[in-house]
């Protein structure tokens, strides 16, 4: 079985690859390397011992998304590719939309032309807003969203229902992501996003390694036990292995199924600085600035229905994700 992955150098993308290539199924990638490095795809290659076929362009190009489709005959997309800073989005909201949905919308189109009708989308807890209940449920309600990335998120979820309802021979899985951290154990891959970091666990690793002088935490004000935002973190190895469980899915059922993917364990900031601290034995210095933005105060998942549906649950605890989030930094220095 062959699977074109979009975006697939990026963090989960790259992951997920791995977990796909150990399990036999043949990839194919398409990047435009905008918030990612064409090596990563050597690192897959140097991690599994075997070549992956590689493409450089953007999934808006339609007539290199048919070349693909017809050359390499795909069976099933995982769309990751996409803009994906929460605070950039704000500031940035007429690049998003254009972005995330042109790019969908252009994907979508090739594969009904192409008569490929199995799909599993990258999506984000974001979609549920500032959820009044928690943990959140796939049947919590949606909408509300703070901030463009998240609406882009919610759009293409429509986009796909609506999809499904006008063709009901696409498959469809819609995986509405947790907070992932971490890194592969090997050291090869991990987060490592250019400039400074939206997201929390590569901003401290660039201050643990003297990269940055300190970390800002955006607000300690939050309705929360120690005033910082609370997050579910998940081990992104853990979370392509949700992939893989995705997979089997939309292979084998039509329709359109969401699930959760996370722990079920929400975790404050000060929890994950805590924790990093402990277990590589180095200070985080950081300073407390205003809220950001689009952030909410508590974001954890039920995830009971991606365990029972798909049989996936996390394996990996905020141990692992600490370290082997440093280790990616570390094997990375070593070698340059």
């Amino acid at each position: 079985m062959t699977v074109l992955v979009t975006g697939g150098c990026g963090y989960i993308g790259s992951h997920t690859c791995v977990e796909l290539l150990e399990l036999g199924y043949d990839v194919v990638v398409i990047d435009n390397l905008v918030n990612s490095k064409r090596e990563v795809i050597d690192r897959i290659t140097k991690i599994i011992g075997k070549e992956i076929i590689f493409y450089e362009g953007n999934v808006q190009d339609e007539k290199l998304l048919i070349s693909i489709f017809n050359k390499h005959r795909i069976d099933v997309v995982i769309h990751f590719a996409g803009l994906k800073a929460v605070g950039e989005s704000v500031k940035m909201p007429l690049e998003y939309y254009q972005n995330n949905l042109d790019s969908t919308l252009v994907l979508l189109s090739v594969m009904k032309e192409c008569d490929v009708k199995k799909i599993i989308f990258s999506s984000s807890a974001t979609v549920y807003g500032n959820a009044k209940i928690v943990p959140i449920k796939e049947t919590s309600p949606v909408g509300g969203t703070t901030n463009p990335y998240g609406t882009t998120k919610l759009f293409v979820e429509h986009i796909l229902q609506d999809l499904s309802i006008a063709d009901p021979n696409f498959s469809i899985v819609i995986l509405r992501y947790f907070n992932p951290i971490g890194a592969h154990k090997s050291g090869l891959i991990g987060d490592n996003p250019n400039g400074v970091p939206n997201n929390l666990m590569p901003y401290i690793v660039k201050v643990a390694s003297k990269e940055l002088e300190y970390l800002n935490i955006f607000g300690n004000d939050y309705p929360t036990k120690d005033g910082t935002g609370v997050r579910d973190y998940i081990h992104v190895v853990d979370l392509a292995i949700g992939h893989v469980k995705a997979l089997e899915k939309v292979v084998k059922d039509k329709g359109v199924f969401i699930y959760n993917l996370g722990t079920g364990i929400g975790y404050s900031v000060f929890d994950i600085i805590e924790a990093f601290e402990r277990e590589n034995d180095i200070k985080i210095l950081y300073k407390i600035k205003e809220r950001r933005d689009g952030d909410v105060a508590i974001c954890y998942a039920d995830v009971t229905k991606a365990y029972e549906e798909l049989g996936f649950k996390a394996k990996f605890g905020i141990k692992d994700m600490v370290r082997d989030s440093y280790n990616f930094y570390l094997k990375n220095r070593i070698e340059e």
